[in-house]
């Protein structure tokens, strides 16, 4: 057993690469619910029931249809994606001019009956899904063993992080959507389609859950309770980076994988509190967030 100092390196290094793992899937989410608050003002508290979306749309498609995971996951972003823009053209956009708390309240009683609807469908004790044959195995690395699927987990979310950043930051589109939603009246005078841009966007930031969904299938079990499961520690994650910044949610939910997977090493009992007493220090010493900016 190798050992460094009297740690354990490969329990080490497996408890980093569980956080890794982790993070990827919180920066996914963190990400969606940045662009859809950053650009749009919306709190969306559906993004954890239409991640719990992606991953039954997956099994469905793999069980009822027979698609595979690779089908699954080119179409079922499209699919939840859809289902964000229908609830942004006929839910979010009548109140959207409403306190933002209406659009809170609005999302959170979806995010319920989606997963009331799901539980009464498929019960809560979750459902497996197998992972692809051409990511099972894996490779021994010094000090740890690295399964194939987990190692594709880490880099197809940094790969579509990346690409949305540099989307949104880099690009004449992204430019359009920020200006679009930072001044609907100039940009709607030089003929753009604003209300499609915020359309559009809302249907982006919540098929980023769908994705992280269909990749999560494999790994944990397909139930009702995955996305609010998840969702608390990702509202807390936006919060650390500052909410609406792209760059910070991505930052932030990696390297809050990384820490929830030191502190299962060094101090188990402090693993599922340590992202939120991170989020009260920053709180308490810069309220904007790590990355955001000052109001």
């Amino acid at each position: 057993m190798a050992t460094f100092l009297g740690i354990n390196l490969f329990g080490l290094f497996g408890q980093l690469l569980v956080g890794l793992i982790n993070g990827s899937f919180y920066a996914l989410l963190s990400l969606g619910l940045a662009i859809i608050f950053g650009l749009l003002k919306i709190i969306n508290f559906a993004q954890g029931a239409l991640y719990m979306l992606g991953a039954f749309f997956a099994w469905m498609a793999l069980n009822y249809m027979g698609i595979n995971y690779w089908a699954a996951l080119l179409f079922v972003p499209l699919a939840v994606g859809f289902i964000g823009i229908l609830m942004e053209r006929f839910l979010l956009r009548p109140i959207a001019n409403e306190d933002h708390l209406y659009s809170l309240l609005l999302t959170f009683g979806l995010a319920l009956i989606l997963q009331g609807a799901f539980t009464h469908l498929y019960g809560s004790s979750g459902l497996s899904y197998a992972i692809p044959e051409e990511l099972k195995g894996g490779n021994r690395l010094p000090f740890m063993y690295l399964p194939n699927y987990r190692a594709w987990i880490i880099v197809a979310s940094i790969i579509v992080c990346a690409g949305t950043w540099y989307m949104i930051e880099k690009t004449k589109l992204g430019a359009y959507l920020r200006a679009g939603t930072e001044n609907p009246q100039l940009m709607q005078a030089f003929g753009i389609n604003v209300p499609l841009i915020v359309t559009l966007t809302f249907g982006f930031g919540v098929g980023l859950a769908g994705f992280a969904g269909v990749m999560a299938a494999p790994v944990y079990s397909v139930s009702p309770d995955m996305g609010s499961n998840m969702l608390i520690v990702v509202f807390a994650i936006v919060v650390i980076g500052g909410m609406g910044s792209i760059g910070g949610a991505i930052l932030t939910g990696l390297g809050m994988g990384v820490v929830e997977g030191l502190t299962k090493y060094f101090y188990p009992e402090a693993s599922t509190t340590v992202i939120f007493a991170v989020m009260v220090i920053v709180l308490l010493t810069k309220p904007a967030g790590l990355f955001g900016k000052e109001a």
